[in-house]
C-alpha cells in the first residue's frame, strides 16, 4: 500500500492542488496531517493559496526526518502555534525529541515557528543570508503575519537561527546522514536545500515549484536561478522531491514547472524588449501555458513585470 501511495504522489500533477480545497484537517491548526512520503520521512503539505487566517499560514510544507535518534524539522513554520501544532504530531509518531530544525529560507513561513522551538531548546540552522533577512526584516514578516492571523498569531516572535552555514552542513543524526546545502542564487536569499542521498529525497524547500506558479521576488536573478536549477540541483539525480510548496513528486515535475517556466518567460520578455516593448505592456506577455496553477492570477503578471525589469538591463 505505502508504494502504492509513494507511486502516486510522485506522480502528482498541479490537479492535486487548488486555492479552492478546503481546510483538510480542521482538528489542527495545520492545513493537513503530516504524511510518511517514504519510510521515515514526513511531509505535512501546506496550502498552495497565499497565507490565510483560514489556513493559519500553513501555506508550505513542514516536513521532518526520524532518524533513530532524533526528529530533524524541516522549516518552522509560519507561527508560535503552528509549530507547536507541527510537534503535536512529531509526538504521535515517535517518541524521539525533535534535536534539530532547518529554516529553508528567511521567510514568515519559514521561521516565525522558531518562536516555539527556542522555546523548547531545540538549535535551529539557517544559512547566513537567510539570517541576515530575518534580522533585517523579522518584524515587517512579523507585522504582515499578524495582521491576517490575529489570535492565532499569539506567542509568535522574531527568533533568528542560532546556527548558520555557507555551502554545505554535514548532518550525522542515528542511522542518517543529512546534507543542508546551498547550491546558488535561486527564490530568495538563503535558498536550503535538504538531501539525503542514502535514500534519493531533496525536500528542496522554494527552488522548486510544480503545482503553483514560482512567485518571482524583486531583485531575484531569474537567469541564476536556472543555472542554479539545472546545474548542482538537477546535479543531485534525486529520485523524490518534496518541494517548497505542493505534494511530494520527482525531477521531470519540478523541472517542468521551475527551470522551464522560467526559460519561457525570460524567453518572451527577451522577445518583447527586443521589439522595442515597454514595461507597460509586459505585462501582459502570453503565459497562458501555465494559466492552470495555482496562484497565476495573483502572481502572472507580477512575475512578467519583475522579469522585465531585471532583463531590461542585462
Amino acid at each position: 500500500m505505502r508504494l502504492a501511495l509513494i507511486a502516486a504522489l510522485a506522480l502528482a500533477s498541479p490537479a492535486l492542488a487548488s486555492e479552492d480545497i478546503a481546510d483538510q484537517y480542521p482538528q489542527s491548526e495545520l492545513y493537513s496531517k503530516p504524511v510518511e512520503f517514504i519510510p521515515h520521512v514526513f511531509s505535512a503539505i501546506g496550502a498552495t493559496a497565499p497565507p490565510t487566517y483560514e489556513n493559519a499560514g500553513h501555506n508550505n510544507n513542514l516536513s521532518f526526518i526520524v532518524t533513530g535518534d532524533g526528529v530533524v524539522v524541516v522549516n518552522g513554520g509560519a507561527s508560535y502555534r503552528l509549530a507547536k501544532a507541527l510537534h503535536d504530531e512529531i509526538r504521535e509518531v515517535t517518541d524521539q525529541p525533535v534535536k534539530l530544525v532547518i529554516n529553508e529560507n528567511g521567510q514568515g513561513h519559514a521561521m516565525l515557528g522558531n518562536s516555539y522551538w527556542a522555546e523548547q531548546g531545540v538549535d535551529i540552522l539557517a544559512h547566513v543570508d537567510a539570517i541576515e533577512e530575518v534580522e533585517a526584516e523579522g518584524d515587517f514578516i512579523l507585522q504582515g503575519m499578524e495582521r491576517y492571523n490575529r489570535d492565532k498569531a499569539e506567542g509568535t516572535t522574531v527568533v533568528p537561527a542560532n546556527l548558520s552555514f555557507e555551502d554545505e552542513e554535514i548532518i550525522q543524526m542515528g542511522n542518517v546522514e543529512i546534507h543542508v546545502l546551498h547550491l546558488g542564487p535561486a527564490h530568495g536569499p538563503g535558498d536550503t536545500q535538504v538531501w539525503i542521498p542514502q535514500w534519493s529525497i531533496v525536500i528542496a524547500g522554494d527552488i522548486a515549484f510544480h503545482e503553483r506558479m514560482p512567485p518571482i521576488f524583486p531583485g531575484t536573478d531569474t537567469d541564476a536561478w536556472i543555472d542554479t536549477f539545472d546545474g548542482p540541483f538537477a546535479g543531485l539525480g534525486a529520485t523524490y522531491v518534496i518541494p517548497g510548496h505542493g505534494h511530494p513528486t520527482n525531477m521531470a515535475q519540478v523541472t517542468r514547472y521551475t527551470s522551464d517556466y522560467l526559460k519561457d518567460l525570460r524567453a518572451k520578455i527577451g522577445a518583447h524588449i527586443e521589439a522595442g516593448g515597454e514595461l507597460l505592456d509586459a505585462y501582459y506577455v502570453d503565459q497562458s501555458n501555465w494559466a492552470h496553477l495555482d496562484t497565476f492570477e495573483e502572481l502572472a503578471t507580477k512575475n512578467a513585470g519583475r522579469v522585465f525589469e531585471e532583463m531590461e538591463w542585462e
